[in-house]
């Protein structure tokens, strides 16, 4: 049975990550730094357990400490707020554009953005009373070189970050249309960036293609990637400029200009404005 909100404890089950958010919550309500006698009294835990956990947060940069036994909130904690900022106002812009692409379209319409090595799925627009379908999961990850999106960010990257990607993750192979030698993967990259469009060809999954356009934020930065996903027999190239244009129009949402020629050029893209 699915579970609902209200079925959903109330506090962490893991009591140090219950105790971790309370020094958190005492930290943020002050913006100097505080005293580890302070915490201690705020939070009723014993100063050695408060500590203890305060010195793990300071070694990820969840908090800092200014002066020995002072505490306040590290910047780390700002990097995040900033990430989620940026993921929430894309899946904002982007979500009505999507569901009026998919409703054109038929088929689902994903948005996706860079984490590391691989994409992650944010945002969807689907129809649960569709015939087959190819529905990415939001939250659900892939590496960058088997994605079309993926490799729009690659794309946008310099030879050596490309190469330096190579090296770390192997190039692994999912399927047997997987790119898994560097010159191959650059070639296809090289496409990209002249047209702007990435495809995925059965190399995450078979019997599925993708094709992506670039989402550009207000300083021209590829932050997420528009993408249809369909059976391989159904995919149609006549959806092309319909997915440009809904990546153009979340793109102008979120800022970017378009350049006189009536193209972009960011990130290593360039995009055709139609």
């Amino acid at each position: 049975m699915k579970k609902t909100d209200s079925d959903l404890p109330s506090k962490p089950s893991v009591q140090v990550i219950e105790r971790m958010f309370t020094l958190i919550d005492v930290l943020a309500s002050r913006e100097e730094a505080i005293s580890l006698k302070e915490i201690s009294e705020r939070t009723g835990l014993h100063p050695s357990t408060a500590h203890r956990i305060l010195n793990d947060l300071t070694i990820g940069r969840f908090v800092d400490r200014p002066e020995s036994g002072t505490y306040r909130l590290g910047m780390r904690l700002l990097e995040l707020g900033n990430l989620v900022k940026g993921r929430l106002s894309v899946r904002e812009a982007a979500i009505q554009p999507m569901r009026e692409l998919h409703r054109l379209i038929q088929q689902p319409v994903n948005l996706s953005m860079r984490q590391g090595d691989e994409i992650i799925y944010v945002e969807r627009a689907y129809s649960e009373r569709s015939g087959m379908q190819v529905v990415r999961a939001i939250g659900g990850r892939a590496p960058l070189h088997l994605t079309s999106t993926g490799k729009l960010f690659l794309a946008a990257d310099d030879p050596q970050r490309v190469r330096s990607y190579a090296t770390r993750t192997g190039l692994a192979g999912h399927t047997r249309n997987s790119i898994t030698q560097l010159p191959a993967l650059e070639r296809e990259l090289s496409k990209a960036r002249a047209s702007g469009i990435a495809r995925d060809n059965e190399e995450l999954e078979l019997g599925v293609r993708c094709i992506a356009a670039g989402v550009f934020d207000d300083q021209g930065r590829l932050v997420a990637g528009l993408s249809i996903s369909a059976p391989a027999d159904r995919l149609d190239e006549g959806w092309l400029p319909k997915l440009q244009a809904t990546a153009q129009e979340i793109s102008a949402a979120l800022g970017h200009q378009a350049t006189p020629d009536g193209t972009t050029l960011r990130g290593g893209l360039s995009l055709p404005v139609r």
